[in-house]
């Protein structure tokens, strides 16, 4: 299988760790992918300086459209945290099987990745807004 790099800015790869870090211990129903978010961390390139991080790469608070390849369903999400998820508003965790697939890839990328329901093969559509690229830091 063909791992492909993923990118995380430092203030993100900081912060996921936290979280992470602070779920060690607590009884939750999304430990499987507290795992899973650990293993994206764990292989992602750190870039220290957020001004130095692809404009076309999804990072935290990233909006953005994904096509599922399977039925062509195009919708606009963005990635959050945890406390800031609202499906209604299209606000994803990055706890969810989602979030975590399309952290650090690019615009272009297709993945794989297994949800409840089977295996889903998306792609990212476009980057529609990064706040890295929008010299947006403090989010």
């Amino acid at each position: 299988m063909n791992i492909r790099l993923i990118y995380i800015t430092k203030q993100d790869y900081e912060r996921l760790s936290d979280l992470v870090n602070n779920s060690i211990g607590v009884v939750t129903r999304d430990k499987d992918n507290y795992k899973e978010l650990i293993n994206e961390l764990n292989r992602a390139v750190i870039i220290e300086d957020p001004k130095d991080i692809p404009p076309d790469v999804v990072t935290m608070n990233s909006r953005f459209i994904l096509i599922d390849v399977d039925t062509k369903e195009e919708k606009e999400y963005t990635l959050v945290f945890p406390n800031d998820a609202n499906s209604e508003e299209g606000k994803i965790s990055i706890l969810a099987p989602i979030g975590i697939a399309v952290l650090g890839y690019k615009a272009g990328s297709s993945i794989e990745w297994q949800v409840p329901a089977g295996k889903r093969r998306i792609k990212i559509k476009e980057i529609l807004y990064q706040p890295e690229a929008s010299g947006d830091y403090h989010l």
